[in-house]
């Protein structure tokens, strides 16, 4: 892990902490090849580049992100808007993570991304990459 994502995850509650240390352990273990850090005050992990998971605490509890998780067409994921293409879940117990839901989730995200690192340069267009 990180060691800046470490770090985040150690000055969190320990209700936090232990869910944000679940998932990130998670996500190491899938995406072996992503780069993280810590980006917009959240961990985020990128592949070539491109955000395609992150967590974050808000008020619901702590949201997981997938950036291109609309396309990945999973009940437990919710879709927030239409504009990009991210979906989300909400935990507010460790005991609440699905490792097989998250370990499909990560796969999908691998294998389902949108260009979110050119967003910008093309005006806010997204363009599907995988």
């Amino acid at each position: 892990m990180h060691t800046d994502i470490a770090t985040y995850n150690n000055i969190q509650t320990s209700d936090d902490k232990s869910i944000y240390e679940e998932i990130a352990k998670a996500i190491d273990s899938v995406l072996t090849e992503a780069d993280s850090k810590i980006w917009h005050a959240h961990p985020v992990w990128f592949l070539d580049g491109n955000p395609i998971v992150g967590y974050s605490k808000q008020k619901a509890g702590i949201r997981l992100m997938f950036w291109s998780g609309a396309e990945f067409d999973e009940k437990d994921l919710a879709v927030r808007g239409a504009k990009f293409k991210d979906a989300s879940i909400f935990y507010t117990h460790v005991s609440q993570i699905n490792m097989e839901d998250l370990h499909r989730w990560l796969q999908l995200s691998r294998d389902i991304q949108w260009d979110y690192k050119n967003i910008v340069k093309r005006k806010g267009q997204l363009v599907r990459l995988k």
